[in-house]
């Protein structure tokens, strides 16, 4: 996909379609306004006469622009001005590429970024559409016989009132190209069914990404018998039901100038299909156990965005991947395991399997000395009762750590909601007969599972991102977001940003 940009009179610009968006009861934006005056006024007469509505979401084609060099034109609601920010924004271009996508043109042209966003500049509103773009766009039909007609769009190109704000316009769109692209590589992966998604099928996508990045990223797997001799006794533990093996997957990406420079870890939880073990799952929506490898498919999708933005940081992507199933060696409720840090864990419930492969990862990710730790997982339904499918909850050992990320998921619009990490909450984890047990009961269950990864983030700045709400949609459209690779990516972006004010500080630059 393409994302051009382009400056100058609208009415000249020569396009399959060119995209207008509109407020409802409220004067035309400055590009709308001089493409209505060469066309003799026909946008403003659509809406004066009430055929065009432009309450939010709202789209209508004009199969013909009289004076215009166009082939159409979209109007698209925004609906009232005095409503119409982020969130606004972002469902207009959903509608707006929702609609492209049926259309047959191979390029558009788009004049979002007159629309005015308080602290929100070109950059951020071009981003945005190419992330939206990617969304509209996107397919799962790998595994049907009869594939849907693929959409035809190629090429977005975006229209920008000054030439001081192309560059903007520019860098955006590259960051959001590669968002989405990113995103998309998570949806895919969380999509694909557990027969075809196993720990060795991520395990095989992870080498193919090193194949491709050019020498930017290098891979390690580690395989049952190289966590057997580690001692990863507790990941292990989870496989232990199923026939498909369990794997550790690394992922290494030096971008900073130096490369000694500490880097940022991202830990994803890769339970490819979760029956809960022992303590076996309900029958209903079992099948959306599916997307239980959503915090791994994230981190995947974050790296691909990385390895295409290239930022200037060292990053460590870590993939704990194994199946949960009951079988006759299947860990039951009540065995007593040795985690990889050493510390026994009585497991009274098997279906809180995500913290036992994430423990292990997460202790696996000192040897990097790491700048911080993020783990990505769809841990706790307890996060969708308290936070719904809205807000990724975020739990932190670190305040600075926690407001880096919830910062990011503002800038990228994919928001977290910080919950606190008290130490009254440990006592819940308390075992009679091991170190510590894997739950601590129906209160405050999403605190409680962090403050259980907790005790194995005790070496570095750590933060857990617990997706459950937000990694995918249930009922008739349901299928995996991508969600958070949009805040990952920015959080990395954001580290290169800090990295840079850094420099200067130290040679004493402006």
């Amino acid at each position: 996909m393409e994302f051009p940009v382009k400056t100058g009179n609208p009415a000249k610009v020569e396009t399959d379609c060119f995209v207008i968006p509109v407020y409802q009861d409220d004067e035309l934006l400055p590009a709308a306004a001089r493409l209505d005056d060469a066309s003799e006024k026909l946008i403003g007469q659509l809406i004066e006469r009430g055929d065009f509505d432009a309450r939010l979401g709202r789209v209508q084609l004009i199969p013909f622009s009289p004076g215009l060099s166009t082939e159409r034109l979209l109007l698209v609601g925004l609906g009232k001005r005095e409503k119409c920010q982020e969130a606004a924004f972002r469902k207009a271009l959903d509608a707006t590429f929702t609609a492209l996508a049926e259309l047959p043109v191979d390029n558009c042209t788009v004049a979002f970024t007159d629309v005015p966003l308080a602290e929100r500049g070109t950059d951020w509103k071009a981003r945005m559409v190419a992330e939206a773009t990617h969304r509209a766009l996107y397919r799962f039909d790998q595994l049907k016989s009869e594939k849907q007609p693929a959409p035809r769009l190629e090429q977005v190109a975006l229209l920008v009132s000054a030439e001081s704000e192309a560059d903007g316009a520019r860098e955006g769109a590259r960051i959001g190209n590669a968002v989405g692209r990113g995103v998309n590589t998570a949806r895919t992966l969380g999509n694909l069914p557990g027969n075809v998604c196993t720990p060795s099928y991520l395990a095989e996508q992870a080498e193919a990404l090193g194949r491709t990045s050019g020498g930017a990223l290098a891979v390690e797997i580690l395989d049952e018998e190289a966590l057997e001799a580690l001692g990863a006794h507790s990941l292990l533990s989870v496989g232990r039901g199923s026939e498909q093996p369990s794997r550790l997957i690394v992922m290494k990406y030096q971008g900073a100038e130096d490369p000694d420079e500490a880097p940022h870890v991202l830990v994803g939880k890769g339970i490819t299909f979760d029956t809960g073990g022992i303590s076996l799952k309900p029958g209903e929506a079992m099948d959306e156990m599916k997307f239980d490898m959503c915090g791994a498919a994230s981190v995947f999708g974050t790296v691909e965005a990385t390895l295409a933005i290239r930022p200037k940081v060292n990053l460590v992507a870590i993939v704990a991947a194994a199946e949960n199933m009951p079988d006759g060696l299947a860990t039951k409720p009540g065995d007593i395991i040795k985690t990889l840090k050493g510390l026994s864990v009585e497991v009274l419930n098997t279906d809180a399997e995500g913290r036992l492969v994430l423990c292990d990862a997460l202790t696996y990710a000192e040897r990097f000395e790491p700048a911080s730790v993020v783990d990505i997982a769809t841990l706790t339904g307890a996060c969708i009762i308290a936070l719904g499918h809205h807000a990724t909850g975020l739990l932190a050992n670190d305040d600075d750590l926690a407001l880096d990320l919830l910062d990011a998921g503002e800038a990228a619009w994919d928001r977290a909601w910080h919950l606190p990490l008290w130490d009254e909450y440990q006592e819940q984890l308390d075992s009679n007969f091991a170190d510590l047990a894997n739950i601590g009961g129906r209160p405050a269950g999403t605190i409680t599972a962090a403050c259980f990864l907790s005790r194995f983030a005790d070496k570095f700045p750590w933060a857990h991102l617990d997706i459950a709400g937000t990694a995918w949609t249930s009922g008739k459209q349901k299928g995996a977001s991508g969600r958070p690779v949009g805040l990952l990516t920015q959080y990395l972006l954001d580290r290169e940003g800090d990295a840079v004010v850094e420099t200067e500080v130290e040679t004493g630059a402006e």
